[in-house]
């Protein structure tokens, strides 16, 4: 919890300038894991929700304790993706839609599986049947 709110709070004027509403709904969720690379996974999903949304778009960032599991749940409003795009988006230098001038280089989401694989957590992503995605990442909880 400690580290999506650091996040969202460092990204503030960003979301500010691309005129996206942030909803949060961020509950104590405790896991055992690496600090520096929570934070890198929590960052480069927060970063994707951005960058790959739509004007007056949101993005939504929740964590919560289910039973044995810490939760992390990011959603954005993104453009419309294809369903069965979705897992290429997880590999190195894949994005949906390339822009020669832009700074992106496809591999955040690569990034985000990897951290989460090394951590022993599950992965889920989907596409939104209105445009972008929601990325679930279920970590052993501790107590």
């Amino acid at each position: 919890a400690r580290l999506v709110e650091q996040a969202v709070r460092d990204r503030g004027a960003e979301l500010d300038r691309h005129g996206l509403r942030t909803k949060t709904m961020i509950r104590p969720a405790r896991l055992l894991g690496d600090p520096t690379l929570i934070g890198r996974l929590v960052a480069n999903l927060c970063d994707n929700a951005m960058h790959y949304n739509v004007p007056d778009g949101v993005v939504e960032v929740s964590t919560r304790r289910a039973a044995d599991q810490a939760l992390l749940v990011v959603t954005n409003t993104g453009p419309v993706v294809p369903p069965e795009e979705v897992d290429r988006l997880f590999e190195p230098f894949q994005r949906m839609r390339r822009v020669a001038d832009d700074t992106h280089h496809g591999l955040g989401l690569s990034i985000v599986r990897a951290i989460a694989v090394s951590h022993g957590a599950a992965l889920t992503a989907t596409a939104r049947s209105g445009g972008g995605l929601t990325v679930e990442i279920s970590f052993p909880a501790i107590s």
